[in-house]
């Protein structure tokens, strides 16, 4: 690494530990935990993730999809169940890291993807309008100050992040002029020692375990999708390749040592991660760092970063989420374009991440209604058409498309039983036959030519099909 791509993976680091701050703190807020339980989580998740081999330029902190997940046990229970669960989810995303749960993200179609991008910049912008209501009225000129910074430093030069600029020169000028605004500090007290690493104080019992293990596995799956869907983006991003299979179980290492370190656990945040690799980072190294500092400017410089006004950050945030929204996807042009199905799925996706608040319910039902428009468009490509030889003595019937669960529905209804001839062949070499309800069909159409006395030879099997149609023909009779 050169001295410029390691300045770049340093300020970008610092940017990063700064931005995660007030957001570790909310975070905190929402779980009902003290403040330093979302910051010491923030700072080991991101250390950890690195050391351990996460995506390269992904950050993982203290997220508030985590944080929603555990409040319930640490509003019932205590801080030690929380604690727990967050071990026990650890160990959940190891055991489905390495049972290859990440494979699923194949089942992602772009639509969902698109749509997950612009719920993100949506969450992202509407997250920092708290930040802007009953406020003193210097707040908004700061931020347009900020913003103006960001938009306008980088054509000056790249070699310092814009965003650690801003957040600077507001900071300098609110202390030196004494403008009274909301800070850091405002939002809650920061840590003044470094956490001391132990076991929860739960009773090691099966009834802690049944208090504890739905919430572990909520944690473990949200943690989990909500990092793999972020680790698709960056990888789109900067066009490089990842590890999902690696960076499932680096999440479950991370949350394990997050909570012996007393943290509420977290997953890869999606904000802070846009902000580092526009930043221009690409390496663990920037992710390591943002962990670091985030510990030093804690433990250490607590009083300085408390100074920071909330109305820097709030600019910073405020342009990630503009740049993040994919505004191509939304252009008249590209929407006529566009089939419809397609841009339905993007919008029903954002719809239901903006109303939950939640990326990973948003994520799913998008990815279910994906797949039930593309089971119905397939199925309207099957058909089936018959040729009858001129001595009348033998029909051919030719199917096409795909056979499975959707499309098979209709294909007994597709055969002429009462005036075929004796001899039908029903030709499968331009179809596949995915399931037992095609086998089923099929056997039902074979049951009621058998019952006038005709005979029924299937030709054209793939060795696919044909061992599909081998193994279950004739053992489904319940199922037609």
């Amino acid at each position: 690494m050169g001295p410029a791509a390691l300045r770049t993976e340093v300020l970008a680091g610092l940017v990063v530990g700064l931005a995660l701050i007030p957001e570790a703190i909310s975070f905190s807020v929402i779980a009902g935990v003290d403040p330093e339980v979302g910051l010491f989580a923030a700072c080991s998740m991101a250390m950890v993730i690195a050391v351990v081999g996460g995506r390269p330029a992904m950050i993982s902190a203290s997220t508030g999809s985590v944080a929603l997940v555990v409040a319930p046990v640490a509003r019932q229970h205590g801080l030690g169940y929380l604690i727990a669960t967050v071990l026990l989810a650890g160990v959940f995303q190891i055991v489905l890291g390495a049972a290859g749960v990440a494979k699923l993200m194949r089942f992602v179609p772009r639509s969902v993807m698109v749509g997950f991008v612009n719920a993100l910049g949506i969450l992202l912008f509407t997250a920092q309008l708290p930040n802007l209501r009953d406020v003193p009225w210097p707040v908004y000129p700061l931020v347009g100050a900020g913003l103006v910074i960001m938009v306008l430093f980088p054509r000056l030069t790249r070699a310092v992040p814009a965003p650690l600029v801003a957040i600077v020169v507001l900071t300098l000028v609110t202390v030196a002029a004494g403008i009274a605004v909301p800070t850091v500090g405002d939002k809650g007290r920061l840590p003044s020692s470094l956490p001391v690493p132990g076991l929860p104080d739960v009773p090691y019992t099966a009834h802690t375990l049944t208090v504890i293990a739905p919430y572990a596995l909520a944690m473990a799956l949200v943690g989990l999708m909500e990092t793999l869907m972020t680790a698709k983006l960056v990888d789109e991003l900067t066009d490089t390749p990842s590890d999902k299979r690696r960076e499932s179980i680096g999440q479950g290492v991370a949350n394990i040592v997050t909570g012996l370190f007393g943290g509420m656990g977290g997953c890869a945040m999606i904000g802070q991660t846009m902000i580092n690799v526009k930043s221009g980072a690409r390496t663990r190294l920037s992710t390591f760092l943002a962990g670091f500092f985030l510990l030093v400017l804690c433990v250490v410089l607590g009083p300085v970063v408390s100074d920071i006004p909330m109305a820097a950050l709030v600019a910073v945030m405020v342009l990630v989420s503009v740049g993040t929204f994919d505004w191509h996807s939304v252009r008249p042009a590209t929407l006529r374009r566009m089939p419809v199905g397609e841009t339905a799925v993007m919008a029903l996706t954002v719809v239901v991440v903006v109303a939950t608040g939640n990326l990973s319910i948003g994520v799913v039902v998008g990815s279910v209604v994906a797949m039930v428009i593309f089971a119905r468009r397939v199925a309207r490509f099957a058909g089936v058409t018959s040729v009858t030889d001129p001595e009348g003595r033998q029909v051919v019937y030719a199917v096409r498309g795909e056979l499975f669960f959707a499309s098979s529905g209709d294909l007994v209804a597709r055969f002429d039983y009462a005036n075929d001839p004796d001899d039908v062949v029903i030709d499968l070499s331009g179809t596949h036959v995915w399931d037992a309800s095609s086998v089923a069909a099929l056997d039902a159409v074979e049951a009621k030519y058998a019952q006038r006395g005709k005979k029924v030879t299937i030709t054209g099997l793939n060795e696919a099909s044909a061992s599909l149609h081998g193994r279950l023909s004739g053992e489904l009779a319940g199922e037609h």
